[in-house]
């Protein structure tokens, strides 16, 4: 058996036998086999292996062996290969590819990945890079290249599949055969007149059961889901979804049809902003890079500000405290309290907070909701606040008495009513200013929180005991 035959299997067998692909392990011994001249047995294993799984072994190579694994396939395969890569791993390849070899790569990218990299190219690569490609292809790459990174355009690929409404279905299958090769999908077709105006929508489905001289503006979908090329990225991916499509057309302000957002790239979509609102709730800036690439310095600036300006709104907590001390020097006892009342207000209101911003996101809510669900929150709160009441005057009976059992139990029910209910008033303000809910944040509401909470807790502590 020859010696690249037997690596390559023996790779083969350590790949299969671990539960997940594991990139790292693989990664050395692939270096190993290209630093022994066993290329072949390397080739031979790529082969057998998903694309998106040698994405991820090439961002774990050292320099020129992952640009020498990319070589080894082929290039329709390379250029795919690159839409799985991370950002910054592109952007590395790319600089280091000779031009005239990464002119034939983009090429052969699907158009709204070959425009995604291209953004991300520094402005002297791209300039370079413009000249060798043909007049079409950098008319469409600076048309995808030039929408906000935040619009519906920035995600969609202008690579879908055309026909006419005095087609016949045979005439539109043979139509769809000859475009497939550069369609991102071919399962929906879209029907455009002359000045590119969408008039309709037929999936291959209807195509395959239709008579064979039946003809498509007999079977297309005259009113099609669609979106505006300019709209938020977000209302693409929510319309996919409610209508369970496997792709939707873009219009210009025009009307005229100038790409389509597929499954795969609102699921993408869908990824980021749920990233983005992870973010958000946790008080940090949106990062330009993952965590794990990602600097030092950035990750500390997108943390800094938030935790310094609640840092100053808890100053407002100990000066409560400090308003109240003659209560707290006569009562010692109050403070055992403090931190689980305290606590209790912060978790009630980040449990509605949380409610309230997934709800609004997923829009199973609208702000004109607002009034019924604030009736029903009060209920609500005020059942989790006597329950909790309950659990923790027993506990004041044991450290102070019956009179700081009922000071702890009505600061309980009180506490714990504002917390919820700040919690779920603060999504529907940002809404209201059009602002992402999502920024009303787990520290946010548990920062007002906790400087009301205390407030609270000693003014009725200081009302009752001094009775």
């Amino acid at each position: 058996m020859p010696i690249q035959s037997t690596r390559s299997d023996a790779l083969q067998e350590n790949a299969n036998e671990r539960a997940a692909f594991d990139a790292g392990f693989i990664a050395v011994e692939i270096t190993r086999l290209l630093r022994d001249d066993q290329s072949a047995a390397v080739k031979d294993f790529l082969e057998s292996q998903e694309l998106a799984d040698v994405a991820a072994l090439i961002e774990e190579l050292d320099e020129d062996d992952d640009l020498a694994v990319l070589r080894m396939l082929p290039l329709h395969d390379q250029a795919e290969l690159l839409g799985y890569l991370r950002a910054r791993a592109q952007v590395d390849l790319a600089t280091r590819i000779p031009r005239r070899e990464l002119v034939t790569l983009m090429t052969a990218m699907s158009h709204d990945e070959r425009a995604d990299l291209f953004k991300q190219l520094d402005e002297e690569a791209q300039e370079a890079i413009l000249p060798a490609l043909s007049k079409a292809e950098r008319e469409d790459l600076r048309r995808l290249a030039a929408y906000e990174e935040w619009t519906v355009g920035s995600v969609m690929t202008s690579d879908y599949a055309t026909l006419k409404a005095e087609m016949t279905s045979t005439e539109a299958i043979e139509a769809l055969r000859a475009q497939a090769i550069e369609a991102e999908t071919i399962y929906y077709a879209y029907i455009i007149d002359e000045a590119r105006k969408l008039i309709g929508v037929v999936s291959l489905r209807d195509l395959l059961t239709a008579r064979p001289r039946q003809q498509i503006a007999q079977i297309m979908d005259t009113e099609p889901v669609w979106v505006r090329a300019d709209e938020e990225q977000e209302e693409a991916a929510r319309l996919v979804a409610r209508y369970d499509l496997l792709a939707l057309p873009v219009l210009d302000n025009n009307d005229r049809l100038v790409g389509i957002v597929t499954a795969d790239d609102a699921m993408d979509v869908t990824e980021e902003e749920t990233t983005e609102d992870f973010y958000k709730g946790a008080i940090v800036q949106p990062l330009e890079l993952s965590v794990a690439d990602a600097t030092i310095s950035m990750l500390y600036r997108a943390r800094i500000f938030w935790l310094v300006l609640l840092v100053f709104g808890n100053i407002f907590s100990g000066a409560g405290i400090a308003h109240f001390e003659d209560t707290i020097a006569a009562h010692l006892s109050l403070l055992f309290f403090l931190p689980l009342l305290i606590a209790s207000g912060g978790n009630a209101g980040t449990q509605s907070a949380t409610l309230m911003v997934r709800a609004l996101a997923t829009g199973d809510v609208r702000p004109a909701d607002f009034g019924r669900l604030l009736s029903r929150e009060v209920l609500i709160a005020l059942a989790l606040g006597l329950t909790m009441a309950l659990a923790v005057s027993t506990i004041g009976v044991w450290r102070g008495g019956p009179d700081i059992a009922i000071v702890v139990a009505l600061a309980m029910i009180s506490i714990v009513l504002m917390g919820a209910l700040i919690g779920m008033c603060l999504p529907f303000i940002f809404a209201k200013f059009d602002r992402d809910p999502a920024a009303a944040s787990g520290p946010l509401v548990t920062s007002i929180a906790d400087v009301l909470g205390v407030l609270i807790y000693f003014t009725i502590a200081a009302r009752l005991l001094s009775l």
